[in-house]
C-alpha cells in the first residue's frame, strides 16, 4: 500500500481523503484504495504511464516485464508491475530536498 500510496499522491496528485481512499481534486471524484491496483491492474498502470508522459517522461517497453522512464527502469513479474515499479522509483528518486520544483510541476 505504501508504494501505491506514494504514486496516488506524488504523481497523480491525488489527496488522503481517508485511510481507504483518494480524491482527485482534477476531476471530483473519490477512488477507493480498491478501485485502484496498478500493481495488478494495467489500465491503471497505465494511468500512470499517461501521467508521467504528461510531465515530459518518456515511457519504453523493454521487454515483457520491463519498462523505463527516461533514465529509470524497472522490472516487475507483470508490465503492470513493472510500471508501479518504475513510478515507485520515480518518487523514491526525486524525494530529495533539492527536487522541489519536480514535485511543483507534478503536483
Amino acid at each position: 500500500m505504501m508504494k501505491t500510496d506514494s504514486i496516488a499522491r506524488r504523481i497523480l496528485g491525488w489527496k488522503l481523503n481517508r485511510w481507504d481512499r483518494w480524491y482527485d481534486g482534477e476531476k471530483g471524484v473519490f477512488i477507493h484504495d480498491a478501485d485502484f491496483q496498478p500493481e495488478q491492474n494495467l489500465n491503471h498502470a497505465m494511468l500512470i504511464v499517461d501521467r508521467l508522459e504528461e510531465m515530459g517522461f518518456t515511457y519504453t517497453v523493454k521487454g515483457v516485464s520491463r519498462v523505463c522512464f527516461n533514465e529509470i527502469c524497472a522490472t516487475g513479474e507483470t508490465l503492470a508491475h513493472a510500471i508501479t515499479n518504475a513510478a515507485y522509483s520515480i518518487v523514491e528518486h526525486h524525494s530529495t530536498a533539492d527536487s522541489t520544483r519536480m514535485w511543483q510541476k507534478m503536483c
